[in-house]
């Protein structure tokens, strides 16, 4: 698709969006060539463009990524996710499998030829937001039914957390969270949510007590090799970790981030001066809000604070003054996804959550992390640009209030219901002409 001057002029969507994408673009370039010098000079002999330019570029495929979807008609999800969804089951199966390992955790799979890795949750996350908010209008009469329409939300939901708990539990459990949250927004009864967190909560109870057992049964399965992972960090949050050596190993990323951010103070360091990306692992991904704070200061970071807030406040106006029940509840999954993400990375960084590799939305290193944040992004503007021109229509024909809420192009039709309607105005209408030509 291509993209000229007179269509970036014209650009329509939600233009707050528009501009707090652009403005953590630029911060998320700053961050991330001061953050990777330490990188250059271990893998590129001191070139410290070299990752700058990689990560611009990645930027700016990225954006070409968000700009397709902006311009792709949000009603053509529903039926794209159906499909995303029936690839994404096997990609998860096969990273489990076959992934690369890394950190006992088989969660990426190696793009051949580019050199790239992909982490499956990351499509998954987005095709199950899209999905959910399809099912959720489609079976919207039905939610309170265990074998009906609830088990068409809940199976997928519980399929893909499932097949990313093995490798990434907090992963795996912010997509259950913000599923959840869907199906309350989504007039899902709250008496099938709360059984589903229960459950959910005490599998994961049940699961994490008999983690040592399972590791000594079963010590080359990759999925019970994670729990003990898992076991570690939740006991080092919670203050029950009683080895110091394995201790110390533990709280390393944790108490060189809070030196960085105890050396920000109000103003910071200045740009390009923190001294704990030499110390800290992944300052580029992970743990950039800890740089953040110590370049920038408290100052600095209420700003990314203050952008992310912002973002997920539009994406709540995108998803009230949409027409579609699709429509508001894929802008409200895609927005909610964001602003929990990050949350997740500045707790993280702060000591205030168990330590997890979520990165920071838009701001972070990365290339198909990156990647499908542009794409939902995307997606949430393309749902304000259909909303922006149907209002446009409704102005130009002279539509008033009392029938706006019921002209709703989007919103999911049975066919079938559809075929039935019309063979039987069919057969009424032959039964009239017939009655017509005997009298």
């Amino acid at each position: 698709m291509r993209v000229s001057i007179s269509d970036i002029k014209e650009l329509r969507g939600d233009k707050i969006t528009w501009t707090v994408i652009a403005i953590l673009s630029l911060i998320s370039l700053l961050v991330v060539y001061s953050s990777t010098g330490s990188l250059a000079f271990k893998n590129k002999d001191g070139n410290t463009e070299f990752y700058l330019l990689k990560h611009l570029i990645l930027q700016i495929l990225g954006f070409g990524l968000m700009y397709l979807a902006y311009r792709t008609p949000y009603k053509y999800y529903a039926k794209i996710s159906v499909l995303a969804f029936i690839v994404v089951i096997p990609l998860l199966i096969y990273t489990i499998l076959f992934g690369s390992n890394i950190n006992q955790a088989s969660r990426w799979i190696t793009i051949p030829f580019v050199g790239l890795t992909l982490q499956s949750s990351d499509p998954a996350k987005l095709v199950l937001i899209t999905f959910l908010a399809f099912q959720l209008t489609k079976h919207k009469n039905d939610l309170g039914n265990w074998t009906g329409g609830f088990a068409w939300i809940m199976g997928p939901v519980a399929l893909v957390t499932l097949l990313i708990l093995p490798a990434n539990f907090s992963t795996a459990a912010l997509i259950f969270f913000l599923c959840l949250v869907m199906m309350y927004v989504g007039s899902t009864p709250i008496k099938n949510i709360v059984t589903i967190l229960v459950a959910g909560l005490i599998g994961v109870i049940i699961l994490l007590s008999v983690s040592e057992s399972l590791n000594k049964a079963f010590p080359e399965n990759k999925i019970f090799k994670r729990t003990k992972t898992w076991v570690s960090r939740i006991k080092v949050f919670a203050g029950k970790e009683e080895d110091k050596s394995k201790l110390q190993d533990l709280t390393y990323q944790l108490n060189q981030s809070k030196i960085a951010i105890a050396n920000g103070e109000i103003t910071g360091v200045g740009p390009g001066n923190s001294k704990q990306r030499n110390f800290l692992p992944h300052p580029y991904s992970d743990f950039i809000y800890a740089i953040i704070v110590e370049e920038y200061g408290i100052m600095g970071s209420a700003v990314i604070i203050v952008l992310y807030l912002i973002l997920f406040y539009r994406g709540i106006v995108i998803a009230t003054k949409v027409k579609s029940r699709f429509g508001a509840l894929l802008a409200f999954g895609l927005s909610l996804a964001i602003i929990i993400q990050a949350t997740i990375n500045v707790f993280v960084a702060q000591g205030l959550f168990p330590v997890t590799g979520q990165p920071l939305p838009l701001v972070s290193m990365g290339g198909t992390s990156m990647w499908f944040t542009c794409l939902g992004l995307g997606m949430l503007q393309s749902v304000c640009r259909n909303s922006q021109e149907t209002e446009a229509e409704q102005d130009i024909y002279g539509r008033n209030d009392e029938t706006e809420g019921d002209d709703d192009e989007y919103e999911y039709v049975d066919e079938d219901e559809v075929d039935e309607s019309e063979e039987t105005e069919a057969k009424e209408t032959e039964i009239q002409n017939s009655d017509k030509s005997q009298s």
